[in-house]
């Protein structure tokens, strides 16, 4: 017997205390983990920087609810950092993946097509910039050791 699985319609966005319908959504993480040689021959590995971004892409309804958050703190600039919940589930299986201190800004203010046919979209892009970092499922991404003694 099949199973419905996930897909981009089962996802729901938290950006802080909002819930976002959003058109397109990614978060990518940037990993700089290396390997080590001794000789020319692979020899262990060294944790390396980690970093991720990503990009929202939103409806005029949507962009107008960042906004008002934006209004409230006084720009689009003056807006803190949120913490971002992806979360999707089906009969298939679940997936909740948390970005923490996303640091939104505007990356292309306007999509719009002359010919129309499509409602106009606005692509915010983020980066996660918390120690926390980013979870899957509950697990994080980075080790607790690495973010013990940060300030």
């Amino acid at each position: 017997m099949s199973q419905k699985r996930l897909s981009g319609k089962d996802i729901d966005v938290m950006i802080g205390d909002m819930l976002v319908h959003v058109e397109e959504v990614t978060l990518s993480i940037e990993d700089a983990t290396a390997v080590t040689k001794t000789r020319g021959i692979p020899n262990g590995y060294v944790d390396g920087e980690v970093s991720a971004s990503g990009d929202i892409t939103v409806d005029t309804t949507n962009l107008q609810t960042i906004l008002d958050a934006a209004k409230a703190a006084g720009s689009f600039r003056a807006l803190e950092p949120f913490d971002q919940v992806f979360n999707g589930a089906t009969s298939g299986g679940e997936l909740r993946i948390e970005a923490f201190g996303c640091k939104l800004r505007i990356s292309d203010l306007l999509n719009a097509k002359a010919s129309g046919g499509e409602q106009l979209t606005h692509k915010l892009a983020y980066d996660v910039t918390d120690p926390d970092f980013v979870r899957i499922n509950g697990v994080p991404y980075v080790d607790a050791s690495e973010t013990e003694k940060l300030v």
